[in-house]
């Protein structure tokens, strides 16, 4: 199976098994909290779902942080002659390339069993808790939580294993798997303000006419 991409004027076939990292802005240009997280994303759960972890980063106007990021743009574009006239590699970036690749070719970690009952306890958990909250809100969630989801949490604790250089993948690496996916994916799923409040048609027909008159972030 294949992953056909058009972007930037490339057009390419990569295998499937491919790592991707993708990154993408709402429809509307900024990410608006009175949607839901699907409204926002505007992606096919069957194309959400086959990634494995899911981020949601705002732009939020704040003082010392906005600074900081201005401050960092500024010395990065400062600094650029300088960059480009020293080109030779240093030593750190390449141990930590050979570092990487030692860890790709000579470590296959696998789960533990107790990892792997924490694991299956944990994933039917998740899977009660969004099946409780779709009943609740009466909608599906952004982000279906499958096998899929399951395999990529998997995955996760295979590499935390595997960075440490240890081929057995412990109950320790599972609990931060589970704790990436929550702070990412499943916090993705919940969010929007359908999670809150259950709007009434009189709600619904206020909060259109809101939206027309006020921008998006006032």
């Amino acid at each position: 199976q294949t992953i056909s991409i058009a972007k930037a004027g490339i057009t390419t076939v990569l295998n499937s098994r491919t790592s991707v990292l993708a990154a993408a802005n709402p429809p509307s240009g900024r990410y608006d909290d009175l949607k839901t997280a699907q409204d926002n994303i505007d992606l096919q759960t069957t194309i959400l779902s086959r990634f494995d972890l899911i981020f949601i980063v705002k732009d939020i106007r704040m003082y010392s942080q906005d600074k900081i990021i201005a401050s960092h743009v500024i010395k990065v574009h400062a600094s650029a002659d300088a960059a480009s006239a020293d080109t030779r590699t240093p030593k750190e970036e390449n141990w930590l390339k050979r570092y990487l690749q030692y860890c790709r070719t000579q470590c296959h970690p696998r789960l533990s069993d107790s990892a792997s009952t924490l694991l299956q306890n944990n994933y039917v958990k998740i899977r009660q808790d969004m099946r409780q909250q779709a009943n609740e809100t009466g909608e599906a969630a952004a982000v279906p939580i499958t096998v899929r989801q399951l395999e990529a949490i998997i995955r996760l604790s295979e590499a935390l294993a595997k960075m440490r250089l240890s081929h057995v993948a412990t109950e320790e690496n599972v609990l931060e798997a589970i704790r990436l996916f929550n702070v990412a994916t499943m916090d993705a799923a919940r969010s929007g303000i359908n999670q809150h409040v259950n709007l009434t048609p009189e709600m619904a027909q206020a909060e259109t006419q809101i939206k027309r008159r006020v921008g998006i972030g006032n």
